[in-house]
């Protein structure tokens, strides 16, 4: 069974390492469903939209299987319908890279993505993060 987790916070500075100082991990969930999560990380992410060194991803945690859970790293993003970046834009879906090994290589992925459109004001990528059983 998957639970979905929105995870994140106010962070130390953008490399998004460690979190400020007196600022702890923040968890919100468990949700049944990806998009119930969806829904909250985007109400933390616009809550948030004006701080620099905040982030939240969304975990995939998936219980009762014994295993050791694997982290992998997503870029997911592409054209949205407007500027509130909920909603793909007509005819579009939203490009899902990875998984990565690691938030280093998802970041350079990202980064690609970015550069390449950053002169669309309807593009967005993100990092998101996802707890998998096994390798």
């Amino acid at each position: 069974m998957k639970r979905f987790w929105v995870v994140g916070g106010e962070y130390n500075d953008t490399s998004f390492t460690s979190f400020a100082p007196g600022k702890a991990e923040m968890r919100l969930g468990p949700f049944g469903t990806y998009d119930e999560a969806l829904k909250a990380w985007s109400g933390r992410a616009w809550a948030t939209v004006d701080d620099a060194h905040s982030r939240y991803s969304i975990v995939t945690e998936e219980s009762d299987t014994g295993a050791a859970p694997a982290t992998r790293y997503w870029v997911v993003g592409g054209e949205y319908a407007d500027a509130t970046f909920t909603v793909p834009a007509p005819g579009k879906t939203l490009e899902r890279l990875g998984p990565f090994a690691t938030q280093e290589q998802a970041q350079k992925a990202w980064a690609g993505r970015a550069w390449a459109t950053v002169d669309d004001a309807m593009c967005r990528y993100r990092i998101e993060i996802e707890q998998t059983t096994g390798a």
